[in-house]
């Protein structure tokens, strides 16, 4: 399993934003998917954003409550991914974690096996 690390978390008021940062180790990066999910408390763990590299280009996905609002992204040779969250809301309120699953092709993995510890993010109305 690859090792990761999340950071960026924190208490922002509605309207800002926020990046996170996700960094992983001991494998190639670009043959992984990597992916954001969320959980609330009293609520399941959402998708909200996944990106894959190979092969190119470079293809990512979101949650359907994104609406624009996030931007998935990641720099290979720093071996991170970010997520750029702009226009945040009170509900949008959770632990953010990073997740990885090896994989390359042109569909989405159907499981991520690899997670992080999870950073807080805290929108304040």
């Amino acid at each position: 399993q690859v090792q990761l690390v999340e950071s960026g978390g924190g208490l922002v008021q509605a309207g800002g934003s926020l990046r996170l940062s996700c960094t992983a180790s001991g494998r190639t990066f670009s043959n992984y998917a990597m992916g954001w999910f969320r959980q609330a408390p009293g609520k399941e763990r959402e998708f909200v954003a996944g990106i894959v590299w190979t092969p190119t280009p470079t293809r990512t996905w979101y949650g359907d409550f994104v609406k624009g609002r996030f931007t998935i992204s990641g720099d290979n040779a720093k071996n991170t991914v970010y997520l750029q969250m702009d226009s945040l809301q009170p509900e949008d309120t959770a632990v953010y974690y990073c997740a990885a699953e090896p994989y390359t092709g042109w569909g989405r993995p159907a499981r991520f096996g690899s997670w992080g510890q999870g950073t807080q993010v805290t929108v304040s109305s």
